[in-house]
């Protein structure tokens, strides 16, 4: 049988701050407005990192079996491409961990909604949406992140259902500002993707795997970088001043600071693999600035 480590090992611990960011800006708003719920914030948080670690070992699965995961990639060992767990093992270790992850979201939907209600209807396809998205990126011939569409569903996701989905849950109430701060975590979140395609593109051109990246070219792609990244300043700066209350709403500023060094390694970078520390502190960053954003709506 597998060892515990090894497992652990395929979880990939250090994707799992990143996938939590958008419950705590979301949470923190609600706690802003009077709306925070402690058994609603500790299901979403469950449920999200039930959902990004079946998305790791879907993509684990999935990038072996089509071959992707080979001498040529440029970033660590997986746990199927080094032999530390079988492909049975993993198969099962994803349904284990999406029938998990699903009960937690049925406890989350009920408990926020209870049973007749048409937001209970919404988010439960929501939350089979996004099982499905966990493991489809990789998966099956139909596998989105093979044609160029990870941005768009790790924004959706990330960003979208993650921040105002979460705020959702809370305060049952439409708020269209909420969606700013959204899109900021979507972007940062879809960087971290960028980032990690921009270090695999030769490997994955040759795999046939046909990200954006792929697609663009690196020049292309690091000019994308830098739109994410300054796009998602210019969606949390604009949230600030609309919902403006004091200096404290400015403390996330702090976490620009290694965002903008970020993108001045990203720019004078010449070798892919070198890229790969970065993929690390776009993701810590990014939860910096998540925390230090519900620091400041909590006060």
């Amino acid at each position: 049988m597998t060892n515990l480590t090894s497992w652990i090992s395929a979880a990939r611990l250090r994707t799992l701050p990143l996938s939590i960011s958008g419950i705590l800006v979301g949470s923190s708003i609600a706690v802003a407005q009077g709306s925070f719920n402690a058994v609603i914030f500790s299901l979403a948080l469950a449920t999200t990192l039930g959902l990004q670690i079946l998305s790791n070992f879907a993509n684990d699965y999935g990038d072996f079996v089509k071959g992707t995961d080979n001498e040529d990639r440029v970033g660590p060992e997986r746990a199927l491409q080094s032999g530390l767990i079988t492909k049975e093992e993993m198969f099962w270790g994803m349904v284990g961990t999406a029938v998990v992850t699903f009960f937690f979201a049925l406890a989350l939907i009920f408990i926020a909604f209870g049973v007749n209600s048409l937001y209970t209807l919404l988010f439960l396809v929501l939350g089979i949406a996004a099982i499905a998205a966990a493991v489809k990126y990789t998966v099956g011939e139909s596998a989105y992140g093979y044609k160029g569409l990870g941005d768009l569903f790790v924004f959706l996701f990330f960003g979208i259902v993650g921040v105002y989905g979460c705020y959702f849950l809370y305060s049952l109430k439409w708020d269209w500002t909420v969606l700013l701060p959204s899109f900021t975590i979507g972007l940062l979140s879809a960087g971290v993707l960028n980032l990690n395609n921009m270090r695999d593109r030769i490997s994955d051109a040759k795999a046939g795997k046909n990200t954006l990246v792929v697609k663009m070219g690196a020049e292309r792609a690091r000019k994308y970088h830098y739109f994410l990244i300054l796009t998602a300043f210019t969606t949390l700066i604009l949230y600030t001043a609309l919902t403006f209350t004091g200096i404290e709403d400015l403390i996330y500023l702090v976490a620009f600071v290694p965002l903008l060094q970020h993108l001045q390694r990203v720019m004078e970078n010449k070798d892919p693999e070198q890229l790969d520390p970065e993929l690390k502190k776009l993701a810590l960053s990014t939860f910096l600035l998540a925390l230090l954003f519900g620091l400041g709506q909590i006060l």
